[in-house]
């Protein structure tokens, strides 16, 4: 088994920045659905006066505080590993790529950072109102910051708004519109942020009925409940929402991506989505992809042989002949580069340009590299589904019986509410597989494979800082939940709350 694990640097860059976003991704939608509840909760101790609301809200918002802390940490070291790691990709489309990260430090993180301080030192030092205000810009701070993360990864996945400079050989912004307001990066920010919402809520419901469990502090465990459900619902039938959504985008700007998550080899009109096995729905994937019943869906081969007609009404070339442009596209640059200041570098800088949409496949060396991990994401997209399932039906249960005069969380239910927390982040988890996973081999779609993004380092490096990070990644986890375990055994400590 492990003497098929390629250890080039490639795979070890991929490895390393793979286990720092999972890990990433442990806190930041957590940080996103707790902001929204805690808020929620301290509103509904402005507008009645409840102290139990206050009790309620300053409970979540202590394990909001030790989960923040932790996902700071890994965002940052994300930053550097695009220029240790990936330095070409920076170099080649840092223009564009740099821009809404360096907005999502300046403007959304300070924000999020001075309001969260407010938040939690600002007790019986502002104003309620001023500090329920704080809270939610605290939460808007995050919500904002997550936007243009999500920009900076949605123009990864479909590139706008550039124009390349054969002079300084990068991918310069030339309508920063186009790359903030891509249909893409709206689908995926509204689709993230509401998945954090689940997760969020998942969180509060399942750390709720360990409380109902244990028959301790049953009035806060049901009004937290009854809160953590409400927008688990909403944000689980929002996810649903914006989930189709993306599936059209995936079809029309990467169908190879969802094409191995169908683990569709020959597609057609009409195609059938697959289940499991020889479990299909007729027509079904059709309906998802195109919104049209015979909608035409490209399988696998039809991708890498072409031939077939496009949405935007043009023949697909083949893989061959996208990879012949690239390499015709790079021996012209090459040659303009030769001959600049002379007219035959205005000839092949206009040759290039007319290939000039093909050139990260000039550097694939077989049509194969453009086929992802298909059971990989097959599978990933199938848990991602049942768990998403299992989550809305759980938040409806939830809600209904929380919010009924006499509760009717019996044992079963109560496990159910424990197993909720877990199938929420492996929802994102493998969500995020099928997004970044199923878009290989691109850093860039279409424009720039990961074999040319890389850093010319020593893999040996990347190998050693990989097993760095595991360990200390794995620390980190531990001691993140060790503090959490032990604020939820403490309680929400108030005399009020133990009351049923």
């Amino acid at each position: 088994m492990f003497n098929e694990i390629s250890l080039s640097l490639v795979d070890w860059s991929r490895a390393q920045f793979a286990l720092t976003a999972a890990y990433h991704w442990i806190f930041v939608p957590l940080t996103l659905g707790l902001a929204l509840i805690m808020a929620v909760m301290e509103t509904l101790y402005v507008v009645k006066g409840d102290e139990f609301w206050l009790r309620t809200a300053k409970f979540w918002m202590k394990l909001f505080g030790i989960n923040f802390a932790v996902g700071v940490a890994t965002g940052l070291i994300l930053e550097f590993e695009f220029g240790t790691n990936w330095s070409n990709y920076s170099q080649f489309v840092g223009d564009i790529f740099g821009a809404p990260l360096a907005i999502e430090a300046i403007v959304a993180f300070f924000m999020e950072s001075t309001f969260v301080a407010v938040m939690f030192f600002g007790w019986n030092k502002v104003g309620k109102k001023f500090h329920l205000a704080a809270t939610w810009l605290t939460g808007l701070g995050a919500t904002i910051s997550a936007w243009w993360i999500l920009v900076a990864n949605a123009w990864m996945q479909h590139p706008v708004g550039m124009t390349f400079n054969p002079a300084t050989v990068r991918n310069e912004m030339s309508d920063f519109a186009a790359v903030a307001l891509s249909p893409v990066a709206v689908m995926k920010f509204f689709h993230a942020v509401t998945s954090g919402w689940v997760v969020g809520a998942a969180f509060v419901v399942g750390i709720s009925c360990w409380y109902l469990w244990k028959k301790r502090d049953t009035r806060f465990a049901l009004a937290s409940i009854k809160v953590g459900s409400a927008v688990g619902l909403v944000a689980a039938l929002a996810v649903a929402f914006t989930g189709d959504g993306s599936g059209v985008q995936m079809a029309r700007h990467q169908p190879m991506k969802l094409a191995a998550a169908e683990g569709l080899m020959d597609g057609g009109k009409g195609a059938p989505f697959t289940v499991v096995g020889d479990i299909k729905v007729p027509k079904m994937l059709s309906i998802l992809a195109t919104h049209d019943i015979n909608g035409y869906v490209p399988g696998i081969n039809d991708i890498l042989d072409g031939g077939y007609l496009m949405p935007d009404g043009t023949t697909a070339l083949s893989a061959d002949e996208k990879m012949e442009r690239g390499r015709q596209a790079i021996a012209d640059f090459a040659d303009y580069r030769r001959n600049m200041g002379t007219p035959q570098a205005d000839e092949a800088l206009k040759r290039m340009n007319e290939n000039i949409s093909y050139l990260g496949y000039g550097y694939l060396k077989d049509k194969s590299e453009l086929v992802p991990d298909v059971p990989v994401i097959f599978w990933a997209f199938r848990v991602m589904v049942a768990a998403g399932g299992f989550l809305l039906l759980w938040f409806f249960v939830a809600a209904v019986l929380s919010w009924r005069r006499r509760h009717g969380f019996n044992r079963l239910l109560l496990v159910l509410g424990f197993i909720a927390i877990p199938a929420a982040y492996l929802a994102g988890q493998a969500g995020w597989i099928v997004a970044e996973v199923g878009r290989q081999p691109w850093a860039v779609q279409d424009l720039l494979p990961l074999n040319a993004a890389i850093s010319r380092i020593e893999p040996t490096s990347v190998m050693i800082t990989f097993f760095v990070f595991l360990v200390l990644f794995a620390v980190m986890l531990v001691a993140a939940v060790r503090i959490m375990c032990n604020a939820i055994r403490k309680g929400p400590e108030t005399e009020t709350m133990v009351k049923s």
